[in-house]
């Protein structure tokens, strides 16, 4: 699993069957104490109404496949949660404003 930001957003008009009406957002990996991009951006698919700006919870591989919007569906990235607040070490380091 890993945190990353919604940075943007994608649309296809011409996609694979079990993604039609699948909301595909553009994600960037995050440091989990600063909450600064770590990594390339990617597409991942929402599961749970997302938006632009929003820290999210982000599972890839295999497991990607096991929501129940995105199970049998050919994904790699699924959106499977909204952070509310971060702590690490006891201290809060993010809060969802």
């Amino acid at each position: 699993m890993m945190l990353a930001r919604v940075v943007g957003s994608v649309v296809s008009t011409r996609k694979a069957e079990k993604l039609v009406g699948r909301k595909l957002l553009v994600i960037e990996p995050v440091d989990f104490v600063a909450q600064k991009t770590d990594g390339k951006p990617l597409v991942a698919v929402d599961s749970v109404g997302a938006g632009e700006g929003e820290i999210v919870l982000v599972v890839q591989g295999s497991s990607a496949r096991l929501t129940e919007t995105t199970q049998d569906t050919p994904v790699d990235a699924t959106i499977m949660g909204i952070v509310d607040y971060l702590e690490v070490g006891g201290k809060r380091t993010f809060a969802k404003s």
